[in-house]
């Protein structure tokens, strides 16, 4: 009893001196943020916005607000050197959007992704200067063969069907791809984990199942992961990459599925914009291919 009445005694004692600590959050200074590409055949696309607060309430109007419309942005390749026009569209819902790609104004200068060719691009924006630098490697990394088959252990075989690919990767290691979906008409999505190395495949040819992209802002995208539909027309992007644009993307899918787990720390965002910057400039050499799944 006494032991009892001891641990009672502590338990209040230690009890009693807890205090409530309160954190003054400083506001942070808004940061460039860069989602820049260029691919093969294709003219530049690069969006820029100025970065969020943490515990700012996101919403469209909010992301609509943060565009960046006043910057000067530049692409070089070599001894050339376009200066990008900015875009401006109006999306469903009325929301303003816009974007800087290809001055048609100026065609003589014009500049189309290429593969071997490395791009600089050089922005402008609040008195300072931010750069980055990527390569569209030469495709190398190549699907051979795309065919369907019924999902084993499921018992609806009537409707879904997982997809599966022959992939060959070439001699020495360094080869990164990405890989995005569209069914049918819609848009092409990134895959749920969309980057790969050759860490463990170098030289190899190997037999892999492609997931269907996600829209990670659409909940509903999530529906019957991995999974397509019979009768769905489905084409895949299969996209050779540079490192940067591999480390970039690793890290954001890291982080994106780390949320909500306590026991994992959130990853640094690896981006290639100096000065501060967030985000990426990255370059794609792509390889289409195209699969019905019969009904």
């Amino acid at each position: 009893m006494r032991k009892f009445s001891t641990l009672v005694l502590l338990w209040l004692l230690f009890s009693g001196c807890e205090k409530v600590i309160d954190f003054e959050l400083k506001e942070a200074a808004a940061v460039l943020s860069v989602d820049a590409r260029i691919e093969t055949d294709r003219d530049p696309v690069v969006v820029l916005t100025s970065s969020l607060n943490y515990f700012s309430t996101i919403s469209a109007g909010e992301v609509a607000s943060s565009i960046i419309r006043n910057a000067e942005v530049i692409l070089e390749e070599g001894s050339r050197s376009h200066r990008l026009r900015r875009i401006d569209q109006t999306l469903p819902g009325g929301l303003a959007f816009s974007f800087y790609t290809t001055d048609d104004a100026s065609p003589s200068t014009r500049i189309v992704g290429e593969e071997g060719k490395t791009y600089r691009l050089l922005i402008r924006w609040e008195g300072r200067e931010y750069r980055a630098v990527t390569t569209i490697p030469l495709l190398t990394k190549t699907i051979d063969s795309l065919w369907w088959v019924r999902p084993p252990n499921d018992p609806d075989t009537s409707t879904r069907a997982l997809l599966r690919g022959r992939v060959t990767d070439p001699p020495g290691f360094g080869n990164y791809i990405r890989y995005f979906t569209r069914v049918n008409s819609g848009p092409f999505l990134p895959g749920f984990n969309s980057v790969f190395d050759d860490q463990f495949v170098n030289n190899s040819t190997i037999v892999v199942d492609i997931d269907r992209g996600v829209d990670r802002n659409n909940p509903g995208s999530f529906e019957d992961y991995g999974f397509f539909r019979r009768g769905d027309t489905v084409t895949v992007q299969f996209s050779n990459i540079d490192k940067a644009t591999f480390d970039f993307w690793r890290t954001v899918e890291f982080n994106y599925q780390s949320i909500g787990n306590p026991f994992s720390s959130p990853p640094k965002i690896l981006g290639n914009i100096s000065n501060g910057a967030l985000g990426y400039f990255g370059g794609y050499a792509n390889q289409f291919s195209t699969l019905v799944i019969r009904r």
